[in-house]
């Protein structure tokens, strides 16, 4: 049986729970039961899950070296949503809740609109609008 393509959950290393806790919190996420204080958050996204959890602890989970992470990873999660005002909204709120803007959104090559930021642990964020991909009733971006 082939692997499905979909994306279940997302853990995010981060080196102070609590801070990262309370930035995604900030944002307006809501933190699942299924948390353990101190040890892991949980927050519900639109078809998967975000996971905060100590650095170190998944190094050793995933039997890697616990090395630094770099400044820039290679990797970018995006949040799409329905509108650029929404895109802007999300920015402002970003902001508030004490994340780096690295890129003010703006339009693109694409014929969107988008923009990143990093969250406490330098994880780079896009937030986008993206016209020819509607959000659908679950939340997720509809592929043509």
């Amino acid at each position: 049986m082939p692997i499905p393509p979909r994306v279940s959950l997302v853990t995010l290393g981060v080196s102070d729970l609590a801070r990262s806790t309370a930035f995604y919190e900030a944002l307006g996420w809501q933190r699942s039961s299924a948390s353990v204080e101190g040890v892991v958050s949980f927050f519900g996204a639109a078809g998967a899950i975000l996971a905060l959890w100590g650095h170190d602890d998944i190094a050793q989970d995933a039997r890697v070296p616990a090395q630094p992470p770099p400044v820039f990873r290679g990797v970018a999660l995006a949040i799409n949503l329905e509108t650029s005002p929404a895109v802007d909204e999300a920015f402002a709120q970003v902001q508030a809740a004490g994340g780096d803007v690295v890129k003010p959104p703006e339009r693109t090559d694409w014929g969107g609109y988008a923009g990143y930021f990093r969250d406490p642990d330098g994880h780079l964020w896009e937030v986008a609008h993206h016209p020819g991909w509607p959000i659908g009733p679950n939340g997720t971006p509809q592929l043509p």
